[in-house]
């Protein structure tokens, strides 16, 4: 059965309630999550992205900073994008370009980016949301940019475990989302890797920005 559509103070709360939660748990969370092995996630990304680099790379819902740290590392240009403010001080001490936005208000530049890396993120967004922030990352790569995005799959589930909330979809959810918005399938892999697939809750995906995304 659908879910019944937000309303827009539904949709505020949603996004304020999940923000706190994340802000006022910035640092157990960077502790918690420093050591996390990401790399497949990353190489997925930069490895499909066909400029010249170094690569221009968005890191959307960067959390305190930890792959955008990467990316500059590793020679590319990185901007983050957080909506948790604890969260955008830790990411700024990395010495990159990062956002406060929250994604009911994104302001994105056309056109800006070779690739867009959505690790954990996405799936915060509710799904009445998420045709238009894809078309809003469709935009803001360039033609040709890459698109990662990494999700915990579910059976197109939505709504709040404790005071946060999150949309669970399948791969057919994901594909119908992502194709409507302009973007061609790369590839799709399930994690942690060399396990069981029951035991890997969490599904990523590449994809491509095609020529134009649909309305």
């Amino acid at each position: 059965m659908a879910t019944p559509p937000l309303s827009s103070a539904d949709l505020r709360h949603a996004a304020d309630s999940t923000l706190r939660h994340y802000d006022s748990d910035a640092v157990s969370f960077r502790d918690a999550t420093a050591d996390h092995d990401v790399s497949q996630n990353i190489e997925a990304l930069l490895r499909h992205i066909v400029a010249a680099p170094p690569f221009a790379i968005l890191d959307l819902g960067c959390g305190p900073g930890r792959d955008l740290a990467t990316f500059a590392q590793r020679g590319h240009r990185a901007v983050g994008i957080d909506g948790a403010p604890r969260f955008v001080e830790m990411a700024r001490a990395t010495g990159c370009e990062v956002w406060r936005q929250d994604f009911l208000a994104l302001d994105l530049p056309m056109a800006r980016f070779d690739g867009v890396f959505c690790n954990a993120s996405l799936f915060h967004v509710p799904r009445q949301e998420l045709s238009r922030v894809l078309r809003q990352l469709h935009a803001t790569l360039k033609p040709g940019g890459v698109l990662f995005c990494s999700n915990p799959r579910g059976a197109d589930e939505e709504g709040w475990y404790g005071d946060r909330y999150g949309v669970w979809l399948d791969l057919t959810g994901w594909r119908a989302l992502l194709g409507a918005a302009g973007f061609t399938e790369l590839e799709h892999y399930y994690r942690p890797p060399g396990l069981p697939r029951e035991q890997q809750p969490w599904l990523a995906m590449v994809w491509r920005r095609g020529d134009a995304a649909s309305d």
